[in-house]
């Protein structure tokens, strides 16, 4: 394979840090998975070892796949995330996860865009618990710093810090209220451009971008109608739309594609709700369930983010009898992921044309048959998992001139196979989906400790 073709993308998960070299085509040439803890140390917090998952990891996946010999390489990474590092960009506390307690504001229920302030929380927890460090960072800048020795992350990571980012840079005096300097933050710049270069090689570091944005360009979900479902530790939900609308309790975001947006908005339903249920049952195929004796999940163990944006909610488990067993309890987690698919989609207000899912996820058969199930649509499923690292890649050809535009990104996409629904579940299903939406209605709440 000839250098010129060849890109490294690397992604930070929640669970692990996924990368993939990538040729001119988006055909994933090597790949490799470096796996990392995610911490819970009490039901509202979320956190990472920021060292282990946002430095080492990163630096291990290069070392991994440094033989193909990538022309340029870029890292894409959840949101929000933050830390302090020290004068060397070693991170010294918690890398602090979107949803932690730490970032807790008020949210209103009805809002249409994305939270602003938790970014800010967490900056204003990290700079009180290491008020000499030398940056506070996101897992981007960390990793960026590791792999080149430049602390930087894209506009989009820093537009969700608001308000210390105030769209031309980071706000003095916002960043002076959570009790940090200017000069302490990240550099900020586009995605697609070159930062540097890697250490002890000339392979060229680009700008990388949001994990969500890089699964997006690669997904091709860009028409009206089409539904992209990321289908990761959280689960998310995006209606491509041809105007800016706003629906309550959902998000609308501008779509790469001119003159589009997309509805939707991130769930806590994903892989974090399903590898917990995993934990505590025992041995049981979803797929051998009898489609008449599945109970219903309420599964907001962490609470919820769209459409209710209520960090209280909890979970419920509705309907037990003696009939049931592993398979059914399994199978009634996967279709609660895929009932919340139906429900952003159905909030949206939007005609659908198709469904396309992404991520991990798209590698667990009972998950995408129950999506397919409960939506009572097929679902496409990309090709390559590790959607975000493909996009991130992608940039990585940018900052070389091996591409001009984002958009161009959607010839990557692939499809790997179609799951159709099963008619045999059809009506037992939309009955379990009209009971979860009655259980949403009287939510179940956190027990606050005695």
């Amino acid at each position: 394979m000839s250098r010129k073709e060849v890109t490294l993308g690397i992604d930070i998960g929640s669970t692990a840090v996924k990368a993939v070299v990538a040729d001119e085509h988006g055909h994933v040439i090597a790949r490799t998975r470096i796996p990392h803890q995610l911490r819970v140390a009490a039901p509202d917090r979320l956190e990472h070892d920021a060292d282990e998952a946002w430095r080492r990891g990163p630096l291990t996946a290069l070392g991994e796949l440094a033989g193909e010999n990538p022309r340029a390489a870029a890292v894409s990474a959840m949101v929000p995330s933050l830390t302090a590092v020290d004068s060397t960009g070693r991170p010294i506390t918690p890398g602090l996860l979107y949803g932690d307690a730490r970032g807790r504001t008020h949210v209103d229920a009805a809002a249409s865009l994305p939270p602003t302030g938790e970014a800010a929380q967490f900056l204003r927890w990290t700079a009180a618990e290491a008020p000499d460090a030398a940056g506070y960072w996101p897992a981007p800048a960390v990793a960026n710093h590791a792999l080149a020795g430049d602390a930087v992350v894209d506009f989009a990571t820093a537009y969700t810090s608001l308000p210390l980012f105030d769209g031309t840079g980071w706000n003095e005096q916002a960043c002076k209220d959570c009790g940090a300097t200017v000069d302490r933050m990240p550099r900020v710049d586009a995605p697609g451009v070159a930062a540097g270069q890697l250490a002890d090689s000339d392979t060229v570091l680009a700008v990388g971008a949001i994990d969500a944005l890089c699964e997006q360009l690669v997904a091709g979900a860009d028409q009206d109608g089409d539904v992209l479902v990321l289908c990761g530790t959280t689960l998310i939900v995006w209606v491509t739309i041809p105007e800016h609308r706003q629906v309550p309790g959902l998000w609308t975001i501008p779509h790469t594609a001119a003159g589009k947006s997309q509805l939707g908005g991130p769930s806590n339903a994903g892989g974090l709700f399903l590898g917990w249920v995993d934990r505590l049952l025992g041995p049981g195929d979803p797929t051998a369930a009898d489609p008449r004796r599945v109970p219903v999940w309420s599964p907001y163990v962490r609470g919820e983010r769209v459409p209710y944006h209520d960090p209280e909610r909890r979970a419920v488990l509705d309907g037990l009898n003696l009939t049931h067993d592993a398979a059914a309890l399994r199978r009634a987690a996967y279709e609660a992921s895929g009932f919340v698919v139906r429900q952003l989609i159905e909030l949206s207000g939007a005609p659908v044309s198709r469904i396309v899912a992404a991520g991990g996820g798209t590698r667990v058969g009972p998950w995408m048959q129950a999506i397919a199930d409960a939506t009572g649509r097929p679902v496409q499923l990309s090709a390559v998992a590790e959607g975000a690292a493909l996009g991130a890649a992608f940039l990585a050809r940018m900052a070389v001139g091996l591409e001009s535009s984002m958009t161009d990104a959607a010839r990557w996409a692939s499809v790997e196979r179609l799951v159709e629904p099963d008619p045999a579940w059809a009506s037992a299903t939309e009955d379990r989906y009209h009971r979860f939406l009655e259980l949403a209605d009287r939510p179940s709440r956190a027990i606050a400790p005695r």
